[in-house]
């Protein structure tokens, strides 16, 4: 309290306010800072500050202005009724803060009201949002997340067009593809090898008609094309937010603002508030320590990273068990509408469950992440809050998307042969992927991946919890005394604002856009749809958080920030990764690659006739390990002696029977060779588009050079009168001279604090 008084803040302590329980009291100590401390608090941060002088802002010409103008009347309806929507073509001139010339600016009056109407209520989803008062009221650092959050869904509504032409035309030559019409050809008699041992008879290939019609969908031409649109989407949405977080730094007076500034931001408001948390006094005990002392937190840190990571995967192999043993049983079902739904249901009720384990997860391994973080003993905010957010990442990632690149990359592909198969502890085979590929199981599993887990967190966990705390509330509320009402109603604002949820920071927020970004990018090529969903998703989502931040949540305390940090280094990361991710996908896990070999180098007329004959291995039933056979052989009415498999292998009758093929290889260096092309021209598009699309804009460097000018002008106008003044009151000697305009001129320099000085403070 001393500290306080020292340093000029007024201090009331004899505030108490009880809550609705009587056993707990809550004591509140107020702390105002006068007019005098915040300008000298302001002038020391060096904090810039809008003037009252404005200049018109240069507008296009010619053609430019007249479609910006067509633009501007089309899109009217959607921008929110707020003030700083008018008169856009001015500007006000900023300076950093200054005790003596604090006339030039305005003042600032509050928002939340505004707020409310115009941007946290579900009936303007459609309008822009006020970005420039959210900043006001929040501090840059969260008008910057809800910035990128709207640029981010800005962009997903061509990702999302684009996906939907691309499913739309799969559906469309869904009848005309060739390889399905054959599988699903009435008079197709190919017989297949079991899918499982003992329980799984013989089957027929037009049975996985379905099947294949749907994997149409996904796997088609189109899906190659779209892939590589999104790469050069995600491409186009950095470059695109570079733009526009330079705009706002513009806007919002953060030109001249540099790293050096954060920390004095950061020290001055520990200091005067004395609002230093347990974690950073233990930072200061341990300022000193040294690599080898931290060496024991650093081997945790990766033990326990890695063993997170561990339990990821025994979780997915226990999954992988799951499937290979409830597809033996329901095979042995008597049901035949069981039967023959086997493969559906497995994948559903799979994906559900990988989906429960991954948001349980979620939880632990935030958790988790937070507690080794601490163990490091980071020595400042922003290391603490990097380390945090890269170790959450990396687990929450994880377990996100290692259930989806096993299907994608591993299924299927250690599974061995009819008569030789892969075993895991010598009694489940190793699962295969439907004839039609793997690519329709992985759309399934990241539609309910993604689906799930925007429905749930959303609207269960963002949603359905503080509404249920609200009707806690209500009901506990109801129970209670005339008394106990009175005294509620004589509650101050401030007191009810502690009741509120306390900030928890933008690391949830962040976290599950950038996993959302994941799973539009990185998979795309079996899932076309995803951006429809996010960009949905996100329009709820923007209405939800900002309602959340105005009405449910503790105001946070305003931080000020230039850029959204590591964040973007974690986006940019996600877009390399998807192309390469994408090219994998599309060469190995769809059948895109083996169509095109076939077609130009097998086909005897030069279409995709008799693929489906091509991509199938004979295998002899007499080979079959003892006690592998099925168990009814008759099963199709008739004894099958050769049954077909999709693989590529030579016969029974060659040579070298059950050894790949020729065929085999030629695909293999054809995806090889996909991948390889693939990826260097998608990149190579990528760099073009990051080196033809400026970081900063054209206008904004002129504006910022005009600007300069235009505060040099104003400067020395201000001189000019102080002078003219100085001179018309003071008397002259004989010969007609101003005895004291050297005084005057030295008085008239600004005064600037020392570093000492802020130091002192």
């Amino acid at each position: 309290m001393v500290a306080l008084s020292q340093e000029e803040l007024h201090i009331e302590s004899d505030i108490l306010c009880c809550t609705m329980n009587d056993q707990l009291s809550v004591g509140f100590v107020k702390i105002h800072a006068p007019w005098h401390v915040l300008c000298r608090e302001a002038e020391f941060m060096k904090l810039k500050m809008p003037t009252k002088k404005v200049y018109e802002v240069k507008q296009c010409s010619g053609v430019g202005a007249k479609i910006n103008t067509l633009v501007n009347k089309a899109t009217e309806p959607l921008h929110p009724n707020v003030e700083e929507n008018r008169g856009q073509h001015v500007k006000h001139l900023s300076y950093a803060f200054s005790r003596e010339k604090q006339h030039f600016n305005p003042l600032r009056c509050s928002l939340f009201q505004l707020l409310y109407e115009e941007w946290a209520s579900y009936s303007v989803f459609y309008k822009y949002q006020p970005i420039g008062l959210v900043r006001k009221y929040f501090g840059e650092k969260i008008g910057l997340y809800f910035a990128w959050l709207g640029l981010y869904t800005q962009m997903l509504i061509p990702a999302s067009l684009v996906g939907v032409i691309v499913f739309l035309y799969g559906c469309a030559t869904v009848d005309n593809n060739i390889p399905s019409m054959e599988i699903c050809h009435p008079r197709n008699n190919i017989t297949m090898c079991p899918l499982c041992d003992r329980a799984c008879n013989y089957w027929k290939l037009k049975e996985a008609c379905g099947t294949a019609r749907a994997s149409h969908l996904f796997d088609n031409p189109a899906t190659v094309f779209f892939s590589i649109f999104m790469a050069l989407w995600a491409a186009m949405f950095m470059e695109h937010w570079k733009r526009r977080q330079m705009r706002l730094n513009y806007e919002w007076d953060l030109t001249g603002f540099e790293e050096e500034e954060v920390s004095a931001l950061r020290s001055v408001s520990c200091i005067s508030l004395l609002f230093v948390c347990e974690w950073e006094r233990h930072i200061t005990e341990k300022e000193k320590l040294t690599c080898r002392d931290r060496l024991p937190a650093y081997m945790t840190n990766i033990v326990m990273m890695l063993l997170m990571i561990g339990v990821t995967f025994a979780i997915v192999f226990g999954v992988i068990l799951y499937r290979i043993s409830i597809t033996a049983a329901l095979h042995m079902s008597n049901n035949p509408t069981t039967r023959s739904n086997v493969r559906l249901m497995v994948k559903t009720t799979a994906a559900i469950i990988n989906l429960v384990v991954i948001l349980i997860l979620d939880e632990v391994y935030g958790a988790v992440a937070r507690w080794l973080t601490v163990l490091e003993v980071p020595k400042t905010d922003r290391s603490f809050e990097e380390r945090l957010i890269f170790k959450t990442f990396v687990l929450k990632f994880v377990n996100a998307f290692t259930p989806i690149i096993y299907i994608a990359f591993f299924r299927g592909r250690l599974v061995g042969r009819p008569g030789s198969y892969l075993y895991v502890f010598e009694s489940y085979r190793m699962e295969e992927c439907a004839h039609g590929g793997c690519l329709m199981e992985l759309c399934i599993q990241l539609s309910i991946t993604m689906l799930g887990k925007q429905l749930i967190q959303n609207n269960l966990f963002e949603i359905g919890i503080p509404k249920l705390k609200k009707l806690i509330r209500y009901i506990k509320s109801k129970r209670r005394s005339f008394q106990e009402e009175e005294r509620e109603k004589k509650l101050q604002r401030y007191e009810t604002d502690h009741f509120l949820e306390p900030f928890a920071g933008l690391t949830p927020e962040y976290m599950e856009m950038i996993i959302q970004f994941g799973f539009v990018t990185l998979f795309v090529a079996s899932f076309p749809l995803a951006p429809l969903f996010a960009l949905l998703n996100n329009i709820i989502e923007i209405r939800l958080d900002a309602k959340k931040f105005v009405a449910e949540l503790r105001r946070p305390v305003a931080a000020r920030a230039k850029d959204i940090g590591i964040w973007y280094n974690l986006l940019r990361g996600v877009a390399k990764v998807a192309v390469i991710i994408n090219a994998f996908v599309i060469s190995f896990t769809s059948d895109f690659i083996p169509r095109l070999v076939y077609q130009y180098m097998y086909s005897p007329d030069g279409s995709m006739h008799g693929f489906v004959n091509h991509t199938m291995s004979y295998f002899n039933v007499s080979d079959f390990q003892d006690g592998k056979e099925p168990m009814d052989p008759h099963h199709l009415g008739y004894q099958v002696e050769m049954c077909r498999y999709k693989d590529y292998r030579e016969p029974p009758w060659s040579n070298t029977p059950y050894v790949v093929s020729k065929e085999f290889w030629a695909v293999l260096a054809a995806r090889l060779a996909f991948v390889i092309v693939f990826q260097n021209v998608v990149m190579l598009m990528s760099d073009i588009v990051d080196w033809l699309i400026p970081d900063i804009p054209k206008d904004i460097s002129l504006q910022i050079h005009k600007e300069k000018i235009l505060m040099v002008e104003l400067f020395m106008k201000e001189e000019q009168g102080k002078m003219q003044f100085i001179d018309s009151m003071t008397p002259c000697d004989g010969k007609g001279r101003n005895n004291h305009a050297p005084i005057a001129r030295s008085r008239s320099i600004p005064h600037t604090h020392s570093h000492t000085h802020a130091n002192n403070f």
